[in-house]
Formats: structure tokens, C-alpha cells, sequence
């Protein structure tokens, strides 16, 4: 969001002469001190006028406008009348604040045990765990391949596996939450979310066998896509900027659980104690929501954002029934398929993105394996784990300094990438993992930047009614795609371990 010049600053400075000169006459008694005015742009784009006296307070809006209290100085006495209180400017910055840091945790939260899963898919399924669940991790660099016929150490069953258990629940939300998620309001969605990601740690810390933690798996799946479509369709109500902030916290969660788990199993902990260290996270989930954001009633959308702010309350509230009219959940069935034909130019190339980036992840990440290094199979999974999050967290937190209109560029780069490291899995031609650490580095900023500005775009592009239905039913993009990319990566893995 472009930011007005300082025009009325840049008034009182260029008035400072006929100020002083105004005042030494007022001070002599020849007559009332006549208060400086300034324009500023209003959100019309009209100038306005907005007064200052030279001993008053003035008081500067969230975008630099001005607007201020006038002291006049008749010949007998000096009138002075107290400038508006500037409680409201503080507390509108107060809000902002607190939302801006609110939708970032809620990201990072929400997010974080999908990744933690994804990230500890190599352990869940060789359960690196030590007997009797000591706090250590077994240090041998040299792992012993599971299939000592191929030229790769293989599992017997792909890291995609965890990748499906983590995403086909999100994509079965996803697929419903725009016919009727709406009628569960949004406090107990997100309670649910955070038992089930709560549940999802427990479990898998717990598990003693593959099939128990995919059930973990599961359920970190359900708590993350439902938090994703119930907080970004929360977004509609406040000011768009928390798109930006949500969509760093996202990043943030993959970076800070990739790394999280990587530095905890490094330092000698357990993948079980690594595990349970991370229930603080629910947490603080449950606690950015309930006691962090501002209830959309008391939001000044200000700039760009016009809603109704009266008529947001009962979203989250438990009443449905007080939905305001005309809201996107009032749209009928022939108005949201033509937003949601809309919205295919942003859709298929998201889509496209995150199925070269998963297939990547989980398909070949496993199969990227150097024995010329100090890193176990096991460390190096986890190091491509996190480089990539690290790109994502970067990229996803870039949007004030980088705006892209095009995706389908970044899904070209993206494909660009997984031929290239198809190629390597089969020709090994790359003679150092220090070569793949930068491929995967790239390949994570290219991915979060095709996520957040996929979001930014559909919330300038969509009016207000249909953005709340718009932002649900975009963000079933990403998961679609790293489906059919786990459904695909499952049979390459299988043929890939099966060659000699």
C-alpha cells in the first residue's frame, strides 16, 4: 500500500515564517493570531483543510493526515480551547498492533505441526527412537539401508506417505468448508484446531508403531486445515495488511519447526521428548485468538477496507443467525461459482507450485543422499527440511518489499526445478549436498512467494462481499497440490528403490 506524501508537514514547515510574524502581532495586540492550515489527501482523494495554531496540538492520522484544535487570540484575552483527545489514535495503533502480532502467531501456530510431522516423516517411519525412549539419538552417520539392493537408502514406504496422512484431511476441509463451515462459528474452530494439533504431538510422541503415528499425523492435518480456511477467511474483516502478517507467521512456522526439531533430535533429545517439548504451541494458539485480537466491532479498516464493522461481531461470536446481509455466505450457488471461475488464474498456477515443490519434499528429498558427507541419512533429510522452510519464511515475509501479479512465472520456475532434481536422483550428477542445499533454498522462496502473493491479489481483486468466500475457497490451491503430489511421489518412490 502506497503511502501519501507528508503534504501536511511539509505546510507547517514552509509556513514557519508567516507563523512567527503572526504571532509577534498577536503578542503586540493588533488583532486575532489567524491559525495555519494545511491540505491532506482524503480517502476521496480531495484535499482538505486542516487547521493548526501555532500553541495547539495537532493530531497526525494513521496515514499523516492532520487534523487539529484553533486558538484564537482576541485584543483583551487569549481563548484557548483543548485539542481533541488523541485516546482514539492510540488505541486504533493499539489494535493494529495487536492484530498485526495476533494473525502472525496464529500462523506460526497453526502451521507449525504440519511442518514438525513433515520434517519428522523420516523418523516417524524408521523409528530412529532409542530403546526404553532414552533422551538420545542414535549419533551413527552411516545408517543401514533398508534396501541394500538399490543404489538408494530406502524406507520401505515413502516419506510421501506421512505427506498424504498430513494433507488429505486439509484437502477434504478444504473441499467442504465453502458449502457449509460457515454455519460452526469461528471460536469453537479454532478450539477444535487446537486440541487437535495438542492431540496430534501426543500421539505420535507416544506411537509404537508406523500406523499410530500416521494417526497423528492426521490429526495435525485436521487442526491445520482448519485453521487455515478459518483464519483466513477471518481476514476479510480486518485491514488487509494482516494478509501479509498471516502469511509471514505461516513461513515463520516452517522455519522455526523445521529448525526446531532439527537443533532438539542434534542436541542428543529424543524425536519422542522433542515431540512433547512442543505442546506450548496449541497453547499459544488458543491464546492469540481468545485474548490477543481485537474484536472486529471496535477495527477501523480505515485505507482500503470498508466493511461493516457493526456487522462482523457475530463471526465470532456463537450466533450465526445475525450474519450481515449480503455477506459472501449469503452468496448463492450461481455467485460463487462465477468468483470461483474468477479466481482460476491464481488456483491452477498455485496449484501447480506446490505440486513441484511437495514432489520435491517428499518424493525426492528421501532420495537426494550423499555418502561423501559427515550428515546421516536421517540429518540430511532434516537439513533439506529446514533450508527449504527458511526460503518459505522468507519469501512469505517479503510482500512489502516485492509484489508478484504473475504466479504462473514462479509455477514455471518451480517445475524448472523439480525436472532438475528429478534428473540428479537419476544421473547423480551433483557432486556436493552443498549444491542441493542452495537448490532447496531457492525452491522454498519461490513457494512462498507464489503463497502470499496469490492471497494478496485475490484480496485486492475481490470486492468486499465476496472476499470472505474468496479467500476459503483459494486456499484449497496449495493443498490440492501437494496431493497430487504425494498420490504421484508415492509409485516413483517405489520405483526409484527398485533399480539396481
Amino acid at each position: 500500500m502506497s503511502r501519501d506524501p507528508p503534504t501536511c508537514l511539509g505546510s507547517l514547515v514552509r509556513n514557519i515564517p508567516l507563523f512567527l510574524k503572526q504571532a509577534a502581532g498577536a503578542r503586540s495586540g493588533n488583532g486575532a493570531l489567524t491559525s495555519l492550515a494545511c491540505r491532506r489527501p482524503s480517502s476521496t482523494g480531495q484535499s482538505q483543510l486542516a487547521d493548526f495554531g501555532p500553541f495547539g496540538g495537532s493530531e497526525l492520522d494513521a496515514m499523516g493526515g492532520c487534523e487539529g484544535s484553533r486558538w484564537r487570540l482576541p485584543n483583551s484575552e487569549r481563548e484557548e480551547t483543548t485539542s481533541e483527545p488523541q485516546a482514539p489514535l492510540l488505541d486504533r495503533q493499539s489494535a493494529h498492533w495487536k492484530n498485526a502480532v495476533g494473525f502472525w502467531l496464529l500462523g506460526l501456530c497453526n502451521n507449525f505441526s504440519y511442518v514438525v510431522m513433515l520434517s519428522a516423516a523420516h523418523d516417524i517411519l524408521r523409528h530412529e527412537r532409542a530403546s526404553g525412549n532414552q533422551s538420545h539419538v542414535d549419533p551413527s552417520p552411516m545408517p543401514i539401508p533398508h534396501n541394500s539392493s538399490s543404489r538408494f537408502d530406502c524406507n520401505s514406504v515413502s516419506t510421501a506417505a506421512v505427506l498424504l496422512a498430513d494433507i488429505l484431511p486439509t484437502l477434504l476441509i478444504k473441499l467442504l468448508a465453502p458449502l457449509g463451515l460457515h454455519l460452526l462459528p469461528y471460536s469453537p474452530r479454532v478450539l477444535l484446531s487446537g486440541v487437535c494439533s495438542a492431540g496430534s504431538f501426543v500421539l505420535v510422541a507416544f506411537s509404537h508403531s508406523v500406523s499410530i503415528s500416521l494417526c497423528g499425523v492426521v490429526l495435525a492435518s485436521i487442526s491445520s486445515g482448519l485453521g487455515e480456511v478459518t483464519f483466513l477467511s477471518l481476514t476479510a474483516f480486518y485491514p488487509r495488511a494482516v494478509i501479509s502478517w498471516w502469511s509471514s507467521g505461516t513461513g515463520g512456522a516452517g522455519l522455526l519447526g523445521a529448525l526446531s526439531y532439527l537443533g532438539l533430535t542434534q542436541a542428543g533429545l529424543s524425536p519422542q521428548h522433542t515431540l512433547l517439548s512442543m505442546l506450548g504451541i496449541p497453547a499459544l494458539l488458543l491464546a492469540s485468538y481468545f485474548l490477543l485480537l481485537t474484536s472486529p466491532e471496535s477495527q477501523d479498516p480505515g485505507g482500503e477496507d470498508e466493511a461493516d464493522t457493526g456487522a462482523r461481531q457475530p463471526l465470532i461470536g456463537t450466533e450465526t443467525s445475525e450474519l450481515k446481509p449480503g455477506s459472501s455466505w449469503n452468496l448463492s450457488l450461481q455467485e460463487r461459482w462465477t468468483v470461483f471461475k474468477g479466481l482460476l488464474c491464481y488456483i491452477i498456477p498455485l496449484v501447480l507450485v506446490y505440486f513441484a515443490e511437495y514432489f520435491i519434499n517428499q518424493g525426492l528429498f528421501e532420495l537426494l543422499f550423499f555418502r561423501n558427507t559427515s550428515l546421516s541419512h536421517a540429518q540430511q533429510y532434516r537439513w533439506y527440511q529446514m533450508l527449504y522452510q527458511a526460503g518459505v519464511f522468507t519469501s512469505r515475509s517479503s510482500l512489502r518489499c516485492c509484489r508478484i501479479r504473475f504466479i504462473w512465472v514462479l509455477a514455471l520456475l518451480q517445475c524448472l526445478n523439480l525436472a532438475f532434481l528429478l534428473a540428479d536422483v537419476l544421473l547423480t550428477f551433483l557432486p556436493s549436498i552443498y549444491m542441493v542445499f542452495l537448490i532447496i533454498l531457492y525452491e522454498g522462496l519461490l513457494g512462498g512467494a507464489a503463497y502470499v502473493n496469490t492471497f494478496h491479489n485475490i484480496a485486492l481483486e475481490t470486492n468486499d462481499q465476496h472476499r470472505e468466500f474468496a479467500m476459503a475457497a483459494a486456499c484449497i490451491s496449495d493443498t490440492l497440490g501437494i496431493s497430487l503430489s504425494g498420490v504421484l511421489a508415492l509409485p516413483l518412490h517405489d520405483f526409484l528403490c527398485s533399480l539396481p
